[in-house]
């Protein structure tokens, strides 16, 4: 199953690369996770960014994808839930889109794309660290789902 977490932003710093590269290398092979990394907006105003954003954002999905934009006006999901979702998508067989805008959030063409908004909680998280988070709980959510002792 291929996951595509697709992120504004280029450039990030080398502990962010390592810290996504950690976590991805530990998942197994059949979760593929890959990391489409997109120019920052432009515009005269935030919403001109976001737009901006959105349209690259878009323009990346795979074809058929299902798509969780990452917002944090989703809903929280616990460990857990991500587990079970993790072992839903795999039985689908569907690549998973994973939607990270930049700085000024996500456009409403994004979030209306969406079939689902995460939210990682109420904390206000640099746009860059969500990769390295969201690969971790990826990864652990594997070893929830294989009775893996890393999740104790």
């Amino acid at each position: 199953m291929r996951l595509a977490l697709i992120a504004i932003g280029r450039k990030m710093p080398g502990w962010i690369a390592e810290g996504f590269g950690e976590y991805r290398k530990r998942l197994p092979p059949h979760l593929d996770l890959d990391l489409v990394e997109l120019d920052a907006g432009r515009g005269s105003s935030p919403a001109d960014v976001r737009r901006d954003e959105g349209g690259k954002l878009l323009a990346k999905i795979p074809d058929g994808a299902r798509v969780i934009a990452l917002d944090g006006r989703g809903t929280p999901w616990r460990t857990e839930d991500v587990a079970e979702r993790l072992e839903n998508w795999q039985m689908d067989g569907r690549t998973v889109a994973l939607l990270v805008g930049g700085a000024n959030g996500l456009d409403d063409a994004v979030l209306a794309a969406a079939e689902q908004r995460w939210s990682l909680g109420p904390l206000t998280l640099p746009h860059m660290l969500v990769r390295v988070l969201l690969a971790e709980q990826l990864y652990r959510a594997w070893t929830v789902t294989t009775g893996h002792p890393y999740h104790k």
